[in-house]
C-alpha cells in the first residue's frame, strides 16, 4: 500500500455521506462515520431509498421480501437503529410540504418529509422494478436538485459516496454518486457554497483485498457462508493501490460498524470479524476504509471527473 495520507488530513468537521438503501451507509461507510463522530465531527447520512427491493435472510421476516410498502418501512427503523449506533444523522431523500428534502439536527434522529421516500429501490438492471416510474435509477435531475437543497443547507466540509461503478453497478449505486457529483457541481457553479466541499469516493485497494480474503480463508470455518478464492474476479470497487488517495484505518470504529451492522438483520448476517449479506459470500470487517479524493474544478455538471 504506497498511501500514506489519512482522512484525518482534511480536518473534516461537517461531513454528508449519500447512500442508495438502508444498509448501505454501516457496509460501506460505517468505519469511516464513526471515526468521525468519535473526533467531534457532524456526520450526516442521507439514504435515496428504502430498498423496497432488498432480500429478507431471517426467515421470521421473510413475509416482508416482495411487498415493497412493508419492508421499506422495516428497513427505515433499522435504518434508525443505525444512525443511533453510528452517532449520525439521517435524512431519507424526499419531498416536504415545500418540495424540499426534511432537515433535522439530533444525532440519530431521522428526518425526510413524511414515512416514505420520493424515490423507490430500482432493484438490479432489468428487473420489472426497475421500470417503476419512481425508481430511483431514473430520476436524473430531481434527485440532483434534492441533494443540492440538502448540500446548501448543511454546507459540509466533505461529501462521500460510491465511485462510478456504485461498487457493483447496482443502478441505485450509480444514480447516487452521478446525482451527488452533479449536486457538488451545480453549488460551485452558482456560488452557494463559499468554498466548495471535499468530495470522496469509496474504493477498496487491491492490496487490502488479497489480505482479506487471505484472511477470511484462515479465519472462516463454517459452512453457511463461502469464503471468495484467490482467483474470483473482484468487483469493480477494487482499484490499483496507487489510485488510493486517503485511508481510514480505525480497530475502535470496526466495533461501532459491526454493531451498527447487526441493526440491519434483514440484509446482514454478522459473525465474528465478518459479515454476509443474502448472497452468503463473507466479507471481513477489517476496520478500515479507503477513498479517492476528487475536488473541484474535476467534477462536472454530469455528475462525473473530467476526461
Amino acid at each position: 500500500m504506497t498511501v500514506t495520507r489519512s482522512l484525518d488530513d482534511l480536518s473534516l468537521r461537517r461531513v454528508v455521506l449519500v447512500h442508495a438503501h438502508p444498509d448501505d451507509e454501516s457496509l460501506w461507510t460505517g468505519v469511516v462515520t464513526a471515526h468521525l463522530v468519535a473526533q467531534g465531527a457532524e456526520a450526516h447520512v442521507v439514504t435515496c431509498t428504502l430498498g423496497e427491493e432488498g432480500e429478507v435472510i431471517p426467515p421470521d421476516l421473510r413475509h416482508l421480501e416482495g411487498d415493497g410498502p412493508a419492508l421499506a418501512a422495516h428497513r427505515r427503523g433499522e435504518l434508525a437503529g443505525a444512525m443511533r449506533v453510528l452517532g449520525a444523522t439521517s435524512h431519507v431523500l424526499s419531498a416536504g410540504s415545500e418540495g424540499r428534502p426534511g432537515l433535522q439536527g439530533a444525532a440519530g434522529s431521522e428526518g425526510g418529509g413524511g414515512p416514505g421516500a420520493r424515490w423507490r429501490d430500482s432493484g438490479m438492471a432489468g428487473t420489472p422494478a426497475a421500470g417503476h416510474p419512481d425508481a430511483f435509477a431514473s430520476a436524473g435531475g430531481a434527485a440532483v436538485e434534492a441533494l443540492a437543497d440538502l448540500l446548501r443547507e448543511l454546507r459540509p466540509d466533505g461529501v462521500i459516496t460510491y465511485d462510478p461503478h456504485g461498487g457493483y453497478e447496482h443502478p441505485d449505486h450509480v444514480a447516487a454518486h452521478r446525482a451527488t457529483l452533479a449536486a457538488v457541481a451545480s453549488l460551485a457553479v452558482r456560488g452557494d457554497l463559499e468554498a466548495p466541499p471535499h468530495v470522496l469516493q469509496v474504493v477498496v485497494p487491491r492490496s487490502w483485498a488479497m489480505e482479506d480474503r487471505a484472511w477470511l480463508a484462515e479465519h472462516v470455518h463454517r459452512t453457511d457462508v463461502v469464503v471468495p478464492g484467490p482467483d474470483d474476479p473482484y468487483p469493480p470497487s477494487v482499484v490499483p493501490d496507487d489510485l488510493v488517495t486517503h485511508v481510514v484505518v480505525d480497530p475502535a470504529a470496526a466495533r461501532v460498524q459491526a454493531s451498527a451492522l447487526r441493526e440491519h438483520p434483514t440484509q446482514v448476517t454478522v459473525h465474528d470479524g465478518y459479515y454476509a449479506l443474502s448472497n452468503d459470500i463473507a466479507t471481513r470487517l477489517a476496520g478500515r476504509e479507503a477513498f479517492v479524493l476528487v475536488d473541484p474544478p474535476a467534477v462536472t455538471s454530469t455528475g462525473g471527473p473530467d476526461e
